[in-house]
C-alpha cells in the first residue's frame, strides 16, 4: 500500500467514524479513534485499552467492516460529500438563477433520494 493509499484509507475511516462512530460498540469506537484519529500504534492502543495487540487488530478489522457496511446501507458520508460539493457550486453560481435552481434540485434529490414533484 502506497502512502497515498494509506492516507486515503485513513481519511475514509475518519469520515466514516464521524458519521457512524456512535453506532459502534464503545471498545470498537475507542480503538478506531485511537488508530485512525490519534495515529497510535497497535502496541500503544493495546496498552491504553488493556487488551492484546491481537485484540486491537480484531477490533480494528471488525470496526472497519461495520463502518463500511453502515455506509453501504445508509450512504450518509457519500450524500454529505455530494451536498457539500453542490453547496460549493451553488455559492459560486449565485448570479445565474437557472443554475442555482438546478443545483437546488440536485441538493434536494441527493438528500431525499427523489426529485421534487415525485
Amino acid at each position: 500500500m502506497t502512502r497515498a493509499d494509506a492516507a486515503q484509507k485513513r481519511e475514509l475511516y475518519c469520515e466514516l467514524l464521524d458519521h457512524y462512530g456512535p453506532a459502534l460498540s464503545g471498545r470498537c469506537k475507542d480503538v478506531l479513534e485511537l488508530y485512525y484519529e490519534e495515529d497510535l500504534s497497535l502496541s500503544e492502543i493495546a496498552e491504553n485499552c488493556g487488551i492484546t495487540r491481537q485484540g486491537v487488530l480484531d477490533a480494528i478489522r471488525r470496526g472497519e467492516g461495520d463502518l463500511l457496511l453502515l455506509e453501504e446501507k445508509l450512504r450518509f458520508a457519500e450524500k454529505s460529500r455530494a451536498v457539500l460539493g453542490l453547496a460549493g457550486e451553488l455559492k459560486s453560481s449565485s448570479s445565474d438563477p437557472e443554475k442555482v435552481g438546478r443545483l437546488a434540485d440536485a441538493i434536494t434529490e441527493t438528500i431525499l433520494g427523489e426529485t421534487e414533484g415525485d
